[in-house]
C-alpha cells in the first residue's frame, strides 16, 4: 500500500510541475476583395487570366492551325439567342473572338453579358475567298459587292472548357 501512495504522489509531483507554456496564436485574415462569379464547365479560378490586349498578342503569333491553350478575360458582346452555344468576346481595336464551348458541354445563359474568364483554346481559322464569295451571293449580294470580296477572311476563335461570368 505504501509503494502505491509513493507512485501517486510522485506521479502527482511530476505531472503538476510540468511546465506547459502556451503561445497564442494570433490569427490575421487577409482581407481580399472577391468577385463573385457563375461558372460554368469545367471548374476555373480567375488567376492568371490574359487580359484581352494580351491575347490579342497571342493571337498575332498564330498561324491557321495553331492552337494555344490559355486563360483570358473579355467582355460579352452577343450570346446565342436559342441556346446559348456560343458568345463572341470584344477584344479591344474593333477586334472580337467567337467562343464555342468545348464537346457542347455546356451553355451561357441567353441574357449573359459583362465580363467573364474562360479556360480553353485559342486558335485562328482562315474563311477563303471562294467561300465568303459563296456567303455573299446566299445573302443576296450584288455581283459588284461579290467581286470586291479580293483577301480571304482571318477570324479569332476560342473552344472553352471552363468559364466564369461575373456576377
Amino acid at each position: 500500500m505504501k509503494k502505491i501512495i509513493l507512485l501517486f504522489a510522485i506521479s502527482l509531483v511530476a505531472f503538476s510541475c510540468k511546465d506547459e507554456t502556451k503561445t497564442a496564436e494570433v490569427k490575421t485574415e487577409e482581407t481580399t476583395q472577391d468577385i463573385a462569379y457563375a461558372s460554368f464547365g469545367k471548374e476555373i479560378n480567375d488567376t492568371d487570366a490574359l487580359t484581352s490586349a494580351e491575347m490579342m498578342e497571342q493571337y498575332q503569333t498564330l498561324k491557321v492551325g495553331d492552337t494555344i491553350t490559355s486563360k483570358v478575360q473579355g467582355k460579352i458582346i452577343e450570346v446565342c439567342s436559342k441556346k446559348g452555344c456560343w458568345m463572341t468576346l470584344d477584344m479591344g481595336d474593333d477586334n472580337t473572338v467567337m467562343v464555342k464551348f468545348k464537346d457542347y458541354g455546356f451553355f451561357m445563359p441567353l441574357n449573359a453579358e459583362g465580363e467573364v474568364v474562360m479556360n480553353g483554346k485559342a486558335y485562328v481559322s482562315e474563311t477563303s475567298i471562294d467561300e465568303l464569295r459563296h456567303y455573299a451571293e446566299d445573302a443576296g449580294k450584288s455581283a459588284e459587292e461579290i467581286a470586291m470580296i479580293t483577301d480571304p477572311k482571318f477570324e479569332y476563335g476560342f473552344e472553352a472548357d471552363g468559364v466564369l461570368l461575373k456576377q
